[in-house]
């Protein structure tokens, strides 16, 4: 038996998330970190994302990049989605994914079933400047109202799982993008 001097009248319960709906949302990197990925033989970048505006709010998403990877297409779509991300953001070249922090981003985001089978996750699939959705339905039709976010539905399942981060390890690295030997 433990000893607890807890008094749950003082704490607020947790809350079930279940995933975003399919959409784009407003967010900002609020951290990141470059970890071993799951077999050790590379690297990904682990970003943490707040939905900064609308309904979800302060929600987070994670996304992961394989920055270093012995899969050639793994990781050139992690430095193609590196760059997206930097161009979005105005940031066209760093040594440190701090510098990526807290700047507004677009970011599309999918629900895909988790590798379990039994719940849904969220994706990241594209990352835009803040405008430029903005932009380009200004520019086709200017009274275009933005479309509502899509309700969740089921895909087939990914070739690629993401673990949730309530199952990763919470080791750091401590290495950051200036250790990472990548020219994108």
């Amino acid at each position: 038996m433990a000893q607890l001097d807890f008094n749950a009248h003082e704490v607020e319960p947790t809350q079930e998330y279940t995933p975003l709906p399919n959409g784009q949302y407003v967010a900002v990197i609020s951290e990141s970190d470059v970890k071993p990925t799951k077999k050790g033989d590379g690297r990904l970048l682990e970003l943490v994302l707040v939905v900064i505006e609308g309904e979800y709010a302060n929600r987070k998403i994670w996304t992961r990049l394989n920055i270093v990877n012995r899969n050639a297409i793994a990781q050139n779509i992690a430095k193609a989605h590196l760059s997206s991300i930097c161009r979005a953001i105005g940031v066209m070249k760093t040594n440190d994914s701090s510098e990526l922090h807290n700047i507004p981003i677009r970011v599309t985001v999918v629900c895909k079933p988790r590798g379990d089978g039994n719940s849904l996750t969220n994706e990241v699939t594209h990352f835009a400047a803040v405008n430029a959705v903005a932009d380009s339905a200004a520019s086709v039709t200017p009274t275009a109202a933005p479309m509502p976010a899509a309700s969740p539905t089921p895909a087939t399942p990914a070739s690629v799982v993401n673990t949730p981060p309530w199952n990763r390890p919470v080791e750091r690295s401590g290495v950051g993008l200036a250790d990472v030997n990548m020219a994108i």
